[in-house]
């Protein structure tokens, strides 16, 4: 039984889906960002514990399939920006035609009905947040953060940047981490 969960959006995620699991005595196949399969059909009665113990940890069970799509759109690009390996010419619309199969523009315009951006503007608030961590972490060189999440150049990046939160990459390194979001609170 495959269950899509929101909310799901790093590896600390996994770790406390798996452990509300385990409580909950269900054994599942696999455990990935925003999906579960269990082994088998927990009944209407377990399931809906389940649902309780993840709304308590700040996920919740998705059975609309509209939200189940919007929430697969989500974790997609989350998961992409998170590889840090974003071709300069990346297409969203083309990435999320090959791994959803449905029509790009329904798709968007259903994302934005529901969560009032563009499925573009969710794309560019993960990568700003991506940029945030490896400028606080000060992994990676402002030009290698650039060629790592697309950006044509370093300007582009900072412009961006500096259109986004107010201020310039260095500003914000100087300032840390007071301005990032959690993953899960962006939209």
């Amino acid at each position: 039984m495959k269950l899509v969960i929101k909310n799901m959006v790093c590896p600390r995620c996994i770790s406390a889906v798996e452990q509300i699991l385990k409580e909950n005595k269900l054994p599942s196949r696999y455990i990935r960002l925003g999906e579960v399969e269990l082994i088998k059909d927990p009944g209407k009665k377990r399931l809906e514990k389940l649902s309780a113990d993840l709304v308590s940890n700040g996920f919740e069970l998705l059975d609309d399939q509209k939200m189940q799509l919007i929430e697969k759109v989500k974790t997609l690009l989350i998961e992409k920006v998170q590889q840090g390996n974003i071709e300069e010419h990346f297409s969203v619309s083309k990435y999320l035609g090959t791994q959803i199969f449905r029509d790009y523009s329904s798709v968007s315009k259903l994302f934005s009905e529901v969560e009032g951006i563009t499925i573009e503007q969710f794309f560019i608030l993960q990568k700003l947040e991506k940029v945030k961590e490896w400028i606080i972490y000060n992994e990676l060189t402002l030009s290698r953060i650039a060629g790592s999440l697309g950006y044509s150049s370093t300007q582009h990046l900072s412009n961006q940047f500096k259109k986004l939160t107010g201020m310039t990459p260095t500003r914000f390194r100087q300032i840390g981490a007071a301005h990032r979001k959690a993953l899960d609170a962006i939209h």
